[in-house]
């Protein structure tokens, strides 16, 4: 009999579970939601995270908050971030960095980038542009190439910091050429092209929606983009495999996660709604126009492509010997 009832336990225990979080998503969401963005203001991620905010507090009609809480290459968010309740109150938008990158740059780690961030889409993603400064006497790929080979480890690249993605892309580019190059990292990217375009460093690999305005304006020279294809908005710059450099096709991306641990249900709600926010034309009309490329893919798609991400950067880093210090 005691088994009987805590069988019937049991069962009333589930269901009482399954009908509570079925009346939650149907509600969802009743109070404000928040976009938690690993990086300062003004940036990037921030600014993704802001135009798919605007376009799901207009679905949901419940306010859409973000959240910036920069540091440690997105590390603490991503901490933070893993103690949130997967009720769909608290979404990480984000660049590559916390969930491909940061893992293999510190010794411990807070999370695991493969079990507490639940990445349910790639959003948009950016190839990366070679440029360097306008009166530069680098004219192309053929100049930096000869320039790396004659004069090893002087030819300096700036970055927005150690570990980031346009230090670890200059650092594959150096090792699938066999040349070396000098890093030059700063706290943060708009210093790093303001440096760039003054001239105090000689080249840079940023991502294509950084730079574009600089490069229409003439202040930078396009040497080289990273993708896969030419960018849509620099359609004249070869990619590096074009001009005969493998293996660094590299592209920034945006990503959205939720916590683990999600109702499936309501985790396919959340994903539906940003499919929605990122179709509409205006927003992609607005992402498009400055370089970044459309993704919007599944979480499964997502998932399977962060693993292959965690393994290439993770090579990159450790052969390399890259910290975060």
């Amino acid at each position: 009999m005691t088994r009987l009832l805590r069988r019937a336990a049991r069962f009333l225990a589930v269901f009482a579970s399954l009908f509570l979080s079925a009346e939650a998503m149907a509600t969802f969401p009743d109070k404000p939601v928040t976009l938690l963005v690993p990086f300062p203001a003004g940036g990037a991620s921030d600014m993704i995270a802001r135009t798919i905010g605007a376009r799901l507090q207009e679905q949901w009609k419940q306010t859409v908050l973000v959240d910036n809480k920069p540091g440690a290459t997105g590390t603490i968010a991503a901490a933070q971030f893993k103690r949130a309740a997967p009720d769909g109150y608290t979404i990480l938008v984000s660049s590559l960095g916390p969930f491909v990158i940061a893992p293999h740059l510190y010794k411990s780690q807070s999370y695991d980038a493969l079990k507490d961030l639940d990445l349910i889409m790639v959003a948009v993603q950016s190839p990366n542009v070679l440029v360097v400064p306008a009166n530069s006497k680098l004219k192309s790929l053929a100049d930096v190439l000869a320039e790396l080979k004659t004069h090893p480890d002087t030819l300096s690249f700036s970055s927005s910091g150690n570990g980031s993605s346009d230090h670890l892309t200059a650092e594959l580019f150096w090792q699938q050429t066999g040349t070396s190059g000098l890093h030059v990292p700063y706290k943060g990217g708009a210093p790093a092209v303001q440096d760039l375009i003054g001239g105090q460093v000689a080249a840079s690999f940023q991502n294509v929606n950084s730079v574009f305005t600089q490069i229409q304006s003439g202040k930078l020279r396009a040497l080289a983009v990273t993708g896969s294809k030419r960018s849509l908005v620099l359609p004249q710059v070869a990619t590096l495999s074009e001009l005969g450099v493998k293996g660094v096709d590299v592209y920034s991306w945006q990503g959205v996660a939720v916590p683990a641990g999600m109702a499936p249900a309501l985790k396919a709600q959340i994903h539906a709604a940003l499919v929605t926010a990122l179709s509409d034309p205006a927003t992609q009309k607005k992402l498009t126009d400055i370089g970044l490329e459309m993704v919007v893919d599944t979480p499964d798609h997502a998932r399977a492509f962060q693993a292959v991400e965690f393994a290439r950067w993770k090579s990159l880093i450790e052969a390399r010997k890259i910290t975060a210090d």
